[in-house]
């Protein structure tokens, strides 16, 4: 049987039990704050170290970020430069942008412009084209006028030289009858140009008569034989083409009674002519003379002014006797081609060189060929 102890010893044991305990939880608890402690001092260290670290680090960044900082500031500082700059570029791009809007609207009217150059320039050339084959064509009827050109002026040239020589034969004829007259010291009225040979009417013919008088008639034997000898001479017979014979009268009167009474006188001049011919010309030259032998009559048409230029009648009143040689009319009609007052081509002219002349009915004048 266990037994008890007394109460004293239990009352002391409880105590020092808790106690014990109190001072082993002391100690727990000291040892925990100790651990508690070393665990915060070293976390404590390890937070300033961390602080350090960061404030060094901290202190990096500011430096880092002053450094930033600075260079922000200075790119600030450039930035506005620049942003100054754009400004200043802006203004002037806005500037070159008008200008260039100017520039386009004048580049839009140059081209509207160039194309209407462009059109007309396309145009001309057009109607350069349309010229050029214009201008060969006429360059063609050009080539083919003056070939035509240079045959004529060869046959012009061919027909000069035949003038020159009908011109000198002409002269020669009109100096031959000249000197014929001079040596026979027969004073005659012959035209130094043509050789016409004047005969005053009055001398001829009594006064409105057509019969020849006697001292008209010894007139006539002594002019007429001398003018046909030299013109049927050898020498010029062979361009003779005509001797003419024309009869004119004064104003005095009617014209168609002066239009008879002139182709009476020339016709009896010429009828005396014939009488007499076998006592100066051959046999062969009578047939010359009757075969070249024109009359005609001129009325009061072509009539002689005198100084004052009035009508003198006693000259007007006269029987002409001329020659025409065979190419003359010719020369006539060339002559007034060359001055622009041909109504006649050279053909026209050569066709009809070797024609008698035109006998003038429609303008008054009344002709008769001899036979």
């Amino acid at each position: 049987m266990r037994k008890k102890r007394k109460p004293e010893e239990h009352g002391f044991n409880v105590w020092r039990s808790y106690s014990d305990m109190m001072a082993g939880v002391l100690l727990l608890f000291v040892l925990i704050m100790c651990v508690t402690l070393f665990q915060a001092q070293k976390s404590y260290q390890d937070s300033l170290k961390e602080r350090d670290e960061k404030i060094a680090l901290q202190e990096k960044y500011t430096e880092e970020l002053l450094e930033k900082q600075s260079a922000l500031d200075k790119q600030a500082g450039t930035l506005k430069s620049q942003d100054e700059q754009i400004k200043s570029k802006d203004e002037q791009i806005k500037s070159q942008d008008k200008e260039l809007t100017s520039l386009a609207e004048k580049l839009e009217e140059q081209q509207k412009t160039l194309e209407e150059q462009q059109k007309k320039l396309t145009e001309q050339e057009k109607k350069l084209d349309s010229q050029k084959k214009k201008l060969a064509k006429q360059q063609d009827t050009l080539e083919e006028q003056q070939s035509a050109l240079d045959e004529k002026t060869e046959l012009l040239n061919t027909q000069q030289e035949k003038i020159d020589k009908i011109i000198g034969v002409k002269a020669e004829v009109v100096e031959a009858l000249q000197k014929e007259f001079a040596k026979k010291n027969l004073n005659v009225d012959i035209d130094s140009q043509t050789g016409a040979l004047t005969l005053n009417a009055s001398v001829m013919f009594d006064y409105d008569q057509a019969e020849l008088t006697d001292s008209g008639k010894r007139t006539l034997s002594m002019v007429l034989p001398t003018y046909c000898k030299v013109l049927l001479n050898d020498s010029y017979k062979k361009y003779l083409g005509e001797i003419i014979i024309d009869g004119y009268t004064d104003t005095d009167g009617d014209y168609s009674y002066n239009l008879e009474l002139s182709q009476k006188r020339s016709l009896a001049v010429a009828q005396y002519l014939l009488d007499i011919k076998s006592e100066f010309l051959k046999d062969v030259q009578v047939q010359e003379l009757q075969d070249c032998l024109t009359v005609n009559g001129h009325s009061m048409s072509d009539p002689v002014l005198d100084a004052d230029g009035k009508v003198d009648k006693d000259a007007s009143r006269r029987v002409e006797v001329k020659f025409r040689l065979k190419d003359e009319e010719m020369i006539q009609e060339l002559n007034k081609i060359m001055q622009g007052d041909a109504s006649s081509s050279v053909d026209k002219i050569a066709a009809e060189s070797g024609k008698d002349s035109a006998k003038d009915s429609g303008t008054g004048k009344a002709s008769a060929k001899k036979k």
